[in-house]
């Protein structure tokens, strides 16, 4: 466990949370409040930029896949939950959708 907070160590930098650029700028448009991450790249509080524009990392969760809602999906920046699990799946070759795979949820808002 990190000795700053009550998560487990990083296992990625907070700059790399979300990358996608279609992803960048449903999040700069305060459409994507959400990233889900096999590992964590931000604790609460944190902040990072996305072209300019600042974000707070305001929760942390670690959720299975299968207790996925389609607001969750609306949340991580898709229309649908099927659009983000086909996403997910196109970006993973050889990767199924099992539904207690755990994942860390970051939570986030922007800072204006």
């Amino acid at each position: 466990m990190s000795e700053a907070s009550e998560y487990p160590e990083k296992t990625c930098t907070i700059d790399r949370l979300v990358r996608h650029k279609r992803l960048v700028s449903a999040a700069r448009d305060g459409k994507k409040t959400e990233q889900r991450r096999d590992g964590i790249y931000g604790y609460p509080g944190e902040t990072f930029e996305l072209e300019g524009q600042r974000f707070e990392i305001v929760g942390l969760s670690h959720d299975r896949l299968g207790d996925m809602s389609e607001r969750d999906a609306q949340s991580e920046g898709h229309a649908t939950l099927d659009d983000y699990r086909d996403l997910i799946l196109r970006m993973h070759r050889g990767m199924e959708w099992d539904v207690e795979h755990r994942v860390w949820v970051h939570r986030f808002r922007r800072m204006d």
